[in-house]
């Protein structure tokens, strides 16, 4: 990625982040405005309630005080006023009681003119109830139940003297009450004519005794309101001509200018239960102060909490209401209320919101950063990538093109009849083909040990020989740069359980290091010693040295060191993150200790058994 683009994208999101931010900024802001507002609604809404009842106090004050004078003249006419009352009540009971009584028995006339006629027509009726009706008149009634028993008295030639007729129909009863009658009165009669079972019945209201009954009804209620009122009328003229005289007493009093505002509005106690009343009334639980003061002269306090003292000058956050707002001569007073931790209990009360606000903000700085840290990271990968692919490409061209060039020689006849040279140049072909074989088998470990596929063959290993052994194996390498490598491998126990060969490649990596990235004659020492559980090996140089940031970079994939003038330094980037993976594999730890000119120090620690 070109860094033209990753700035383009790093100030696209940065804006967005702004924005964001912005927008929070604004939205808590506003919320705290809503809070704030809502707040003062409310105590604005208990002022004014707190006000009405005080102005309400005052007035019933001054009603009660008037009206207790003339008490005990009103009582007496009151008193043989309501005797009149309770008088006509009683007497308009005993004529609605006698008016329900003669409807009844016009009731019940009529039901025994029905009953008669119907006994007149038919024979042997019985009344019967609604159900006992259902059951006979059905589709499955018993017919056998019902019917006529006829027995005929003849004479002793044969002769009718006398026929019995009488009904055989169940046992049925039936009580009738003037208050529970049914819709209708229904009997079980046999036709006189062809004395089969029939059913008759009737409707138990006659509809002109209903709409009679009505009449009367609404007659008397009128009658009744009438005559009531007029005597609640009388009652209330009594009430109403001192009520008058008591309004307009009290209206001349209230209007005296000389009453100071002291003694027009109640006690503190009073005033105290009502405003705390109020405020719970609107879930207002803030500690509060408040205080009146005159118009005229707010210096002067009149009434204030006991825990708390005035307020002045007024604060700007203080609620101010006009006690007697209707007073257009005398001093009105004025009510002040303030509340100290408004603006910390709103915040407070905001604590959710804002803390959703800045966790939302927190969790979009880091996938910013997170985001740029990748690209920034995959851009430095991309051109570890890159270099590795150049440095490979070369250290395969160098071993290739040597082997073609030998093997061109020795298409020379001069060179077929000589076995010296033949021998030597298919020496370097064989040494170019190990080195070619060695530079590929590092890719491929690399790869497996990303693939996690490179399994270690662990055996008893004596560290001080293996280290001894990989110096002897580069003797001629570190000849060349007049190398000084001094041992010391004080490790009494060096026997551990790991993989010869990586091993030794691990040693050789770090060792070939210490050589590569020295100006001059390189110096190294290299140490082994003895711990409880572990033995270390440590290997020092005095070389180049890393940086604190090269330092951290130096296991990473790819990476390698910048050299500065020293373009003879080869390598894939390779080594030092398979020394960490080896080590890692076997159980161990591995640090670098480095300093800038001053030489790096490589410290192992291998545990003495491991299984893998």
């Amino acid at each position: 990625m070109k860094k033209s683009s990753l700035l383009i994208i790093t100030v696209l999101m940065t804006l967005a982040l702004l924005g964001v931010f912005v927008m929070q900024l604004y939205y808590i802001k506003e919320s705290y405005k809503l809070k704030s507002e809502l707040f003062d609604q409310n105590v604005n809404a208990a002022l004014n309630a707190v006000v009405n009842k005080v102005q309400k106090k005052n007035a019933f004050v001054h009603i009660n005080k008037k009206g207790s004078e003339i008490q005990t003249k009103k009582e007496k006419g009151i008193k043989s006023q309501m005797d009149a009352i309770v008088a006509f009540k009683l007497k308009f009971k005993e004529s609605e009681n006698l008016r329900k009584f003669k409807q009844e028995q016009q009731v019940f006339n009529y039901l025994n003119f029905q009953d008669s006629a119907i006994k007149a027509t038919f024979f042997s009726p019985v009344m019967i109830t609604e159900g006992q009706y259902k059951l006979y008149s059905g589709p499955n009634a018993k017919s056998n139940e019902i019917g006529l028993d006829i027995q005929d008295i003849r004479d002793n030639t044969g002769k009718l003297i006398k026929r019995n007729v009488s009904p055989r129909i169940p046992r049925i009863k039936q009580d009738l009450e003037m208050g529970r009658l049914p819709d209708t009165i229904r009997y079980l009669a046999f036709n006189p004519q062809d004395f089969l079972p029939i059913f008759v019945g009737f409707p138990s209201s006659d509809p002109d005794l209903v709409a009679k009954f009505k009449l009367e009804d609404a007659k008397a209620e009128r009658k009744y309101q009438m005559e009531l009122s007029s005597l609640y009328a009388d009652t209330l003229s009594l009430y109403n001509d001192e009520s008058l005289t008591i309004l307009q007493d009290v209206a001349t009093e209230m209007d005296d200018p000389n009453i100071p505002l002291k003694q027009r509005i109640p006690s503190k106690e009073f005033l105290d239960t009502l405003i705390k009343k109020e405020m719970l009334n609107k879930d207002i639980t803030l500690d509060y102060s408040y205080w009146i003061t005159p118009v005229r002269n707010k210096k002067e306090v009149i009434y204030q909490n006991a825990s708390h003292s005035a307020i002045l000058p007024i604060a700007d956050n203080a609620y101010a209401h006009s006690l007697f707002s209707n007073d257009l001569i005398r001093d009105p007073g004025m009510l002040y209320v303030s509340f100290p931790n408004k603006n910390s209990a709103i915040l407070e009360n905001l604590f959710a919101t804002m803390a959703s606000s800045v966790g939302l903000l927190l969790v979009l700085i880091f996938i910013f950063t997170y985001t740029i840290y990748a690209i920034i990271r995959q851009k430095k990968l991309s051109e570890m990538k890159t270099d590795f692919i150049n440095n490979m490409t070369h250290e395969f061209k160098t071993p290739v093109a040597t082997i073609m060039i030998a093997s061109e020689a020795l298409k020379d006849p001069d060179v077929v009849t000589d076995k010296n040279r033949i021998g030597r140049l298919a020496g370097i072909i064989y040494d170019e083909n190990v080195r070619l074989g060695n530079h590929i088998e590092r890719v491929l470990n690399v790869a497996r040990l990303e693939n996690k596929e490179l399994k270690l063959e662990l055996s008893p290993v004596d560290l001080n020989d293996l280290v001894s052994a990989v110096v002897d194996s580069m003797d001629l390498q570190l000849k060349k740069k007049d190398a000084d490598v001094t041992l010391s491998l004080a490790a009494n126990t060096a026997v551990i359980m790991g993989d010869e060969l990586h091993l030794s490649n691990v040693i050789y990596n770090l060792i070939d290091n210490a050589n590569k990235y020295s100006v001059n004659s390189p110096r190294i020492s290299i140490s082994t010693k003895n711990t409880a559980k572990q033995i270390t090996l440590t290997i020092t140089d005095e070389g180049i040295g890393l940086t604190k940031d090269q330092t951290k970079r130096i296991f990473d994939q790819f990476y390698r060191v910048p050299t500065g003038n020293l373009h003879d330094v080869k390598g894939f980037g390779l080594g030092l993150n398979y020394v960490q993976d080896i080590v890692g594999k076997m159980g161990g730890s591995i640090k670098v200790q480095s300093e800038k000119d001053k030489g790096t120090t490589f410290e192992i620690t291998l545990p003495f058994k491991h299984s893998n």
